[in-house]
């Protein structure tokens, strides 16, 4: 069995939902995947002081729309009530929390509470375990979500420094013999990012870098996951 995921980095406009819901809807159609998965607070922008997003916002249809057309689950960051920075999961039938990030990171802790636990999604039978930020840099979660029973780490992050993103995902990826996935900004966005890291990845359970993007938002990669859904690439 195989499932296709993109790791995609569009350009966000800080504060602007119904602009960047549009931009989300776009990628979803182009990325040609099963599943999309977005960075950390990909509907607002890292903004700290963003509005929280209500799964049930009429705004959100467009993008449940696209998800509907291409058969595809967008996993995509927003701010939750809690409040929370949270993964939600989209698609045809509608907007879900799947995952609310444990371990808040610089001045978080100011703006948000942390979640409650570590969470899986299934998707045509695999089982993706979710991170966001600075959850991939706490080897503890990524082992509490292994022991969850996972095919693949997905994250959405905000990050400035490629290379951060490249030891993670490879230690997460070896350590737990797993698929990495990380979306990560690229571009400008809030929280004192003047730039972002880009180079949203794909990594093999074996370590193996499958595809990474640029620095350039607007970038997306693919790749598909060969494997039988609980075992082994």
């Amino acid at each position: 069995m195989s499932l296709t995921i993109a790791v995609a980095q569009p350009p966000i406009v800080s504060h602007d939902l119904v602009t960047n819901i549009a931009t989300h809807a776009a990628v979803v159609r182009a990325a040609g995947t099963r599943v999309v998965v977005f960075p950390e607070m990909s509907l607002t922008g890292y903004e700290l002081e963003a509005s929280t997003v209500d799964i049930s916002d009429p705004r959100l249809v467009p993008l449940v729309e696209a998800c509907a057309a291409s058969g595809a689950v967008a996993l995509v960051g927003a701010p939750i009530e809690g409040p929370h920075i949270a993964m939600l999961a989209v698609d045809g039938g509608g907007v879900t929390v799947a995952y609310r990030k444990v371990n808040l990171g610089g001045d978080e802790p100011a703006h948000f509470v942390p979640g409650p636990k570590p969470a899986v999604i299934e998707v045509d039978g695999w089982r993706l375990g979710l991170a966001i930020c600075k959850d991939t840099g706490v080897p503890q979660h990524a082992a509490d979500t292994a022991a969850l029973g996972i095919d693949a780490y997905v994250a959405g992050v905000a990050e400035d420094r490629p290379e951060v993103l490249a030891e993670r995902a490879h230690r997460i990826a070896t350590t737990h013999r797993v698929w990495v996935a990380m979306a990560s900004f690229a571009g400008p966005t809030g929280g004192g990012f003047t730039t972002t890291a880009g180079h949203s990845m794909m990594v093999t359970p074996t370590g193996e870098v499958a595809a990474v993007a640029t620095a350039t938002p607007g970038d997306l990669v693919r790749a598909t996951l060969i494997s039988s859904p609980g075992g082994s690439l």
